[in-house]
């Protein structure tokens, strides 16, 4: 394959609302991977579409060299569609088989162009992706799809871009959903891919296998050599190094305004003096006004040098708060949510899921589950069984799509409707927590960003009345940045109660102490400790 790449110009992207994006961004990417990330917000959806022509920018171009895949994130695939559909190809199968039946028309072999052995590479990536038991042979690439889960979604939309032989691939939050096994496919599909890779992603695995990682921020894009752990470390020593410069730049203009306050004080003495000497009138009248004129000469140059040296201060230290990150931490107290070791929390005994397996699962004291398992097994419908049944403490549910709001309402509004008791001055300090401070916390939910809708769902579970003991939580991970990842990590620490985690992200569930692992299998459940 020739070498590829991907070139931006000047790229300026206005919302329909007036509110800039992007504003002259120049990006140029080779042949390689390339990691974007970017807080919540900053654009990093939006530029993955735009590169692949869903969006118009204002101003600028962006130029690919070859053919062009992109997997979206809110990728949606529909039951009763036939596979080779779904994948693009049942034109191209369609002219194949007229061809083969001796029934072609000269449109059918341009159909077809090269493709001759497109069934056989599309059952063979189905099964490189974990996707054989959708399809194994040729023949089942007729079949329609009755019942689809969401990581098998992702698989099949991956499949599709690869089969149309991509010199440019986009990738949108690509493990979205994806089991344990089906990420290690994912991983050995980023590894092999020969031309320019493009992966927003929160997955840090992910993100640790690319060449580069280019950073969105204040409507830019900055590139930095290495995978995410190097630009990790380079952002933390960037930091350091402007936290110390913030501090001096403060001193120098606490400094600055000392000495400022000094020189007026002495001015006013000089002023004071000379005017009693003018009344006194100890010196002829002439070498008197000149010594005034002389005086307010040197009393003006002198001022105006310190107010200067301090507006020059001012200058340094708006420049160097610019440099620092916003690393504010969600900090929650919640003592009500508190249990004890041996109280039941969950006795679910022989219950039959509606996807097939009978489940059994006690859960007792402040346990930390992570439930795992294939996609499409059930999960899901494993933590509604648990919440139609009853768990014999106060429960809240987090689902994948964060749809427990009522957009019309605002932050407060919605945390105050699972608070009815509560008085508002003590849910706008505890939303403060939360980092919704002032009219943040006015803001409607509709309007939030993906991370300040989570922080919005755990704050509208976690305040909630009575104060949930058990928390289930369904891929809680999904389409976060990185500090979002960091305020949910945050906030499950302070958690004393029990937790049930459906998550495929290792280090996050590492990193929110798990006490036991629960898989779900065709036969039911397995457990095992953390050890």
């Amino acid at each position: 394959m020739a070498a590829t790449s991907l070139s931006i110009s000047d790229l300026t992207f206005i919302w329909p609302d007036g509110e800039p994006l992007f504003e002259g961004v120049d990006l140029v990417l080779g042949q390689g991977r390339t990691g974007l990330v970017g807080l919540n917000g900053s654009g990093k959806s939006t530029l993955l579409r735009l590169i692949a022509g869903r969006l118009c920018p204002e101003r600028g171009s962006v130029t690919v060299s070859g053919a062009l895949g992109y997997l979206r994130q809110d990728l949606t695939i529909s039951t009763g569609q036939r596979v080779d559909e779904i994948l693009g190809i049942r034109s191209t199968r369609d002219a194949l088989h007229r061809i083969e039946s001796g029934a072609a028309t000269e449109f059918d072999f341009d159909d077809v162009g090269g493709q001759w052995d497109i069934e056989e590479r599309a059952v063979a990536l189905l099964g490189k992706l974990g996707l054989a038991h959708i399809v194994a042979e040729p023949a089942q690439l007729e079949r329609t799809i009755e019942t689809l889960s969401g990581g098998e979604a992702v698989l099949l939309g991956l499949t599709a871009e690869l089969l149309r032989d991509p010199d440019v691939l986009l990738l949108d939050e690509p493990t979205n959903n994806l089991d344990r096994v089906a990420r290690e496919r994912l991983y050995e599909v980023v590894a092999q891919f020969p031309g320019t890779l493009v992966v927003v992603s929160h997955d840090r695995e992910l993100l640790d296998r690319m060449d580069i990682i280019a950073e969105l921020r204040d409507g830019g894009v900055r590139l930095f050599g290495g995978n995410f752990t190097v630009y990790e470390q380079t952002v933390a020593a960037e930091q350091e190094a402007a936290r110390a410069a913030f501090r001096d730049a403060k001193n120098d203009v606490r400094k600055q305004g000392r000495e400022l306050v000094e020189a007026r004080t002495k001015l006013d003495r000089r002023k004071r003096y000379g005017k009693k000497m003018f009344e006194q009138k100890r010196e002829p009248k002439i070498v008197m006004g000149l010594r005034k004129m002389q005086a307010e000469e040197s009393a003006g140059k002198l001022r105006n040098n310190h107010i200067e040296k301090l507006e020059e201060a001012k200058a340094t230290l708006d420049e160097a708060e610019k440099a620092l990150r916003d690393d504010r931490e969600i900090r929650v107290d919640l003592p009500a949510t508190r249990l004890y070791p041996g109280q039941d929390v969950i006795d679910l005994d022989d219950f039959p899921l509606a996807c097939g397996p009978v489940v059994t699962l006690k859960v007792s004291g402040p346990e930390r589950i992570a439930l795992t398992g294939r996609n499409g097994i059930g999960k899901t419908t494993l933590l509604d069984a648990i919440a139609a049944q009853g768990p014999k403490v106060p429960s809240r549910t987090l689902p994948q799509r964060l749809d427990i709001f009522d957009e019309s309402l605002s932050v407060f509004e919605n945390v105050a409707h699972q608070a009815p008791h509560a008085l508002p001055e003590e849910i706008r300090a505890q939303l403060a927590r939360f980092l919704f401070r002032g009219a943040d916390a006015d803001v409607a939910a509709a309007a939030l960003s993906g991370g300040e809708r989570l922080r919005a769902a755990l704050a509208m579970l976690l305040l909630a009345e009575p104060a949930p003991r058990l928390l289930m939580l369904d891929e809680p991970t999904n389409n976060l940045d990185l500090p979002s990842l960091a305020h949910l990590t945050q906030a499950l620490a302070s958690f004393q109660g029990a937790l049930i985690v459906v998550s495929h992200d290792q280090p996050f569930l590492q990193q929110i102490g798990i006490t036991r692992w629960v898989e779900l299998t065709e036969e039911g459940l397995s457990t095992a400790p953390v050890g």
